[in-house]
């Protein structure tokens, strides 16, 4: 009787010890990588716009590009982030 106790709780040890390992998913960390390189992207549009002569005024930092597109592409980086650490891990039991 005592040994089939101690047997089970040793075997709900060694579930346990099997499931804890990283805190999310291998799945959440590749979307995770994704969502990093859209933000890479969105500052790397961001960049740019200066002008050759220091006395000129260059309206290239005023572009689309700049202004608009890359500050959104970044923001959709961190939302997709957030996705990304809140997904649940699939199971592969079921």
């Amino acid at each position: 009787m005592k040994t089939n106790y101690i047997i089970k709780i040793m075997g709900l040890q060694k579930e346990n010890d099997q499931k804890s390992g990283f805190a999310l998913g291998k799945e959440n960390y590749k979307l995770m990588a994704i969502g990093f390189i859209v933000i890479i992207i969105g500052f790397i549009l961001m960049a740019g716009g200066k002008s050759d002569d220091p006395k000129v005024f260059s309206e290239d930092i005023f572009s689309f590009r700049r202004i608009t597109l890359a500050p959104i592409i970044v923001l959709a980086g961190f939302v997709f982030e957030v996705y990304a650490i809140m997904k649940k891990p699939r199971d592969n039991n079921q």
